[in-house]
């Protein structure tokens, strides 16, 4: 009996352990509470993908940019990527603040928030450190799209140039 329990707890921590590290392709996307947690004591850029349930363009982009190795092992390495349903009823806290479910937008304040009220999904939000404000990118983004805004935030070029400058000098690899 104790061997298979041994066996047992082995394989479920082993499972536990793989289910919480990314896929060779894919994101260990985290919610808001996990990202707070750690957010100060580790600064790094979070990238929300803000979608809805009924969005193509918000599955089209997961299943081509998001699954794309490269933008993967890069959000992981220098992001805290978060997947929010814009649409969620559940309240949502984000830094202190409780968003509710808005009735007359049919989305959850948050969504609101972090676009300035310019609704559009997908859209790629980056908050490039604590404190900062929440930069709303709307539409669809292939990997080679999204790489130059990534590498913008994710090297820390926002903080002494200006994107267009920037964008103008990057050399893509994606």
């Amino acid at each position: 009996m104790l061997r298979f329990t041994t066996i047992t707890l082995l394989i479920a921590s082993l499972f536990f352990t793989c289910a919480q590290k990314p896929t060779e392709k894919g994101i260990r996307w985290m919610t808001l509470g996990e990202v707070e947690t750690v957010w100060n004591a580790n600064p790094r850029p979070v990238l929300i993908d803000l979608y809805t349930d009924w969005c193509g363009w918000c599955k089209v982009m997961d299943k081509r940019t998001y699954a794309n190795g490269k933008v993967a092992a890069y959000l992981q390495d220098k992001f805290y990527p978060i997947k929010l349903n814009a649409e969620t009823r559940d309240a949502v806290k984000w830094m202190g603040k409780e968003y509710a479910f808005n009735k007359g937008y049919n989305t959850n304040e948050i969504a609101l928030y972090l676009t300035r009220g310019q609704l559009s999904y997908p859209t790629t939000v980056i908050i490039p450190a604590p404190g900062e404000e929440p930069q709303a990118i709307p539409g669809f983004l292939n990997p080679s799209e999204i790489e130059p805004i990534l590498k913008y935030f994710g090297e820390g070029a926002y903080k002494t140039m200006a994107f267009p400058d920037y964008h103008k000098k990057f050399k893509g690899a994606w």
